[in-house]
């Protein structure tokens, strides 16, 4: 358990395409830091394992299908999912290439180093809601987790990919059937409402319990077809 006295320690710093992103260690922990934004380290994983496992639970049983991970982060759900041998392919979207580089080369392979071996997986540097808007790709199930919930974005330009225009690209990019799973640090009844008004069926929402505050939420909605 990280002591709290303990401080954290710089492990590398970058300007990126989207702001300065920050890798620092905090006595056993892993972080990072988007423009000064907390967005995740290595204590925990539930949710963003369930965020792969809720959306595969999700499908309507067809063989190794393809999903879409949306934010490489510190490698939970790509680990996750590459451990899993029913996934097809696995595409990870990320758009920080300091985040890719410490997997590859840095502190983080060590958590990854097996996932991004696997030969289903693929790293596309790039943004994510661009991704979605130009892709011509298509996939059984969508895992995002790029932002602390729709209504806690890293930056302004994510606010639209929950909007719906946003949302009608993420349908697009899903096959018929398909599942859209959502990582949020709460819960959000307006999000799911924006689920439904968005076309999606069979909306719901899990829970994570942490140790304080409010749970950890992954938001879920079918594409019909």
């Amino acid at each position: 358990m990280t002591a709290a006295y303990d401080s954290p320690v710089v492990l590398d710093r970058r300007e990126g395409p989207y702001g300065e992103v920050v890798l620092r260690r905090h006595g056993a922990l892993l972080q990072i830091i988007a423009n000064g934004c907390f967005l995740m380290d290595t204590s925990d994983g539930r949710s963003e394992r369930l965020l792969v496992d809720a959306a595969h639970d999700a499908l309507d049983g067809r063989p190794a299908p393809d999903v879409l991970i949306g934010g490489l982060g510190v490698g939970f759900s790509l680990a996750h999912a590459t451990a899993d041998r029913r996934w097809g392919r696995i595409t990870v979207v990320e758009r920080e290439p300091a985040v890719i580089d410490w997997h590859r080369t840095g502190p983080l392979a060590e958590l990854s180093r097996g996932a991004f071996a696997d030969p289903r997986t693929e790293i596309v540097e790039m943004d994510l809601v661009t991704y979605v808007n130009e892709t011509s790709d298509t996939f059984d199930a969508l895992c995002l987790d790029i932002d602390n919930g729709p209504a806690w974005t890293v930056t302004e330009g994510n606010d639209g990919l929950y909007a719906p225009g946003g949302l009608a690209s993420c349908a697009r990019v899903l096959r018929p059937g398909g599942v859209l799973a959502v990582w949020s640090a709460e819960p959000s009844p307006e999000f799911e409402g924006s689920l439904r008004n968005a076309g999606f069926r069979q909306v719901r929402t899990e829970e994570v319990a942490v140790a304080r505050g409010v749970p950890d939420a992954v938001h879920l909605a079918v594409r019909p077809g």
